[in-house]
Order: structure tokens, then C-alpha cells, then sequence
């Protein structure tokens, strides 16, 4: 028993001399010591890449820009701004440790003031900062073209805006399902293309209600743009048709495809006209269809998005670094 407890107290002690040493070792402070100074460099350096970074974001934001009534333009909308994500750029520097603008990553903020916040008035443009246009496509008559149109539409991967008339729409459920199943926006253009201006209010409101109503009937969706015919309007109209919950388009470049014209003429005539916010007009034509690969080939390589108008007059930016983006 004496034995027993003789070899215990010495393991004992074996134990707590070895502990002692391992403690008190020199080498081993010194290497505790380099532990604690390497972390706390790695902890000073995030720290300070994370108010660098917190320092030098100012310096990168863009305000957001109101919808406004324009002078000359009437209704335009707004644009949102960008502000650096803090904490999404400090992930995408922080292991090399050092502040690169190249891996700043934004968020985009909202314009205090919407087009849904303005009173009613007609829309030309989008917003002169957005590298965007729409391409807009009012159908009264053309069928001969329009698959072909679509085809190309589809090809050039473009969804584009067709502002269809509803005694056409009527008379063509197939084509209207066609050119919704293409994942085109659809909007009003009257029931009969008449001039607006000389008609009176119910009249107005007949001629859009009835419009809607056939092309909810056929796709299930009810439009919120409007096109005036031959763009002739005047407030009333607007100021109804806003009343149905839908914003009245006008453009502001237009191919003059109704009249025939070669394909150069009509490519040159809109390609020295485009600008970041355009809308263009045009119809299915010959012309049209003849020149309009040419033309969104074109305008890619100008650097354009094309899209629907009710694309164009999303206040999103396009072309900036999200967390979600590969640079």
C-alpha cells in the first residue's frame, strides 16, 4: 500500500515539474508571445481595410435621381443611386488584406420621388443616364410580318413592347398569345385607331376599356401602357387613361417605316438618333422586318440594352458590382 502511494505522489510531482517548465520556458513565452502579436496584426489590418473602406465610400456615391415633370420631355422617371456595401467589399478584399476600388461592391438606393408619385402626363424617354432602349411596336395591320419580326426578336434575344389595337387584337387572338408567349409586354393602342383629340370623353374611355378588355380576355393580363394613335392627345386622354391605371408612350426616335423606306435609309435615320433613354417607334413592315436585325445588332454594339418600356422606366441601374457579380 505504501508502495502504491509512494509512486503516485511521485508521478504527482514528475507531472507538475514538467508543467512547471513547460510554463516557464523561454522558448515556449516566446512563442505564445509571437501568437498573440500575429493575431493581433491580422485583427488591426481588418480593422483598418474596414474603416478605410468605411473612409473611402463616400467618395464612390451617386445619389439617386427623382422622377420629375420635365419642360420639354414631360414625364420622366427617376434613377437610383449606388452606395458601397460596406461589408460585402471588405469580404472581397480581405484576404489580401488591402484596399482595391476594383473590388468595391454596391447597392443601389431608391429616388424619393416614383412616376406613380407625378401627376398624369405623357412619357417620351427613359432616364438620359440609363444606357437603355425600348423598342416599341404598334400592330393595327402587318400580319404578314409579324412572325418574322418575332423570330428575329427571339433570336436577338429582345423582348420589345407591341402596343396592339383592339379590333385587331380581336380579330387575332393567335398572333396577341404569340407575341405575349414570346415574353413581349403588351399595352393598348384604342379599339379602332382613331384620333383621339376628336372624340369625347366616354368615347376615349370606350375605346381603351374595350381594348383591354379583349386582350385580358386573351392573354389574362390587362395593359398599363397606353399608345395613343398617330400620337395625337391631349390631357383629357391622359388624365384617362391614367384613370385605367396606365401610363400614356409616346417615343422620341421613329423609324418612318409606314413609309417604305430602303433599309439603309431607315438604319441610318435611327441609328444617328439613338440616345440612352430612347424610344422607338415602328410598326410591321417590310421595312422593319427587313432592317431589323441589322438595327439591334447595331445598337448592341453602340453598347444599348434593348428592353420593354416598362423596363426603361425601372429605376434599376444597369452595369455595376453586386456581391452576386464575377469581377
Amino acid at each position: 500500500m505504501e508502495k502504491y502511494t509512494y509512486q503516485k505522489l511521485s508521478a504527482i510531482i514528475i507531472i507538475g515539474f514538467l508543467s512547471f517548465l513547460i510554463v516557464k520556458n523561454p522558448f515556449s513565452d516566446t512563442y505564445m508571445e509571437k501568437l498573440r502579436s500575429d493575431a493581433m496584426t491580422v485583427s488591426s489590418a481588418k480593422d483598418s481595410l474596414l474603416i478605410e473602406i468605411e473612409e473611402k465610400s463616400e467618395q464612390y456615391k451617386i445619389p439617386p435621381q427623382d422622377a420629375k415633370i420635365d419642360r420639354v420631355w414631360k414625364k420622366m422617371p427617376g434613377h437610383n443611386g449606388l452606395k458601397v456595401d460596406i461589408d460585402a467589399s471588405y469580404d472581397k478584399m480581405k484576404e489580401d488584406g488591402v484596399f482595391d476600388e476594383n473590388k468595391l461592391i454596391f447597392k443601389q438606393v431608391s429616388p424619393k420621388i416614383h412616376l406613380e408619385d407625378l401627376p398624369p402626363a405623357p412619357i417620351y424617354r427613359g432616364h438620359p443616364d440609363k444606357p437603355m432602349i425600348a423598342l416599341t411596336i404598334n400592330v393595327a395591320w402587318g400580319n404578314e410580318y409579324l412572325s418574322s419580326i418575332l423570330a428575329t426578336l427571339k433570336k436577338q434575344n429582345v423582348q420589345a413592347t407591341f402596343f396592339l389595337e383592339g379590333r385587331w387584337a380581336k380579330e387575332n387572338p393567335d398572333l396577341v398569345k404569340l407575341i405575349e408567349e414570346g415574353g413581349h409586354e403588351i399595352g393598348n393602342h384604342s379599339y379602332s385607331h382613331p384620333d383621339m383629340r376628336t372624340l369625347s370623353s366616354d368615347q376615349i374611355k370606350k375605346e381603351l376599356v374595350d381594348t383591354n378588355e379583349i386582350i385580358r380576355a386573351t392573354i389574362g393580363k390587362t395593359p398599363v401602357l397606353f399608345a395613343p394613335p398617330s400620337g395625337s392627345y391631349h390631357d383629357k386622354i391622359v388624365d384617362i387613361a391614367n384613370d385605367l391605371n396606365m401610363k400614356t408612350i409616346m417615343w422620341t426616335v421613329d423609324t418612318i417605316d409606314w413609309r417604305d423606306p430602303p433599309v439603309s435609309t431607315m438604319l441610318n435615320r435611327v441609328l444617328k438618333q439613338i440616345h440612352n433613354g430612347a424610344i422607338i417607334l415602328a410598326h410591321p413592315t417590310r421595312s422593319t422586318d427587313a432592317a431589323l436585325e441589322k438595327l439591334l445588332t447595331e445598337i448592341n454594339e453602340k453598347g444599348y440594352k434593348i428592353g420593354t418600356v416598362s423596363n426603361l422606366l425601372d429605376e434599376k441601374r444597369l452595369n455595376y458590382r453586386t456581391s452576386e457579380s464575377r469581377s
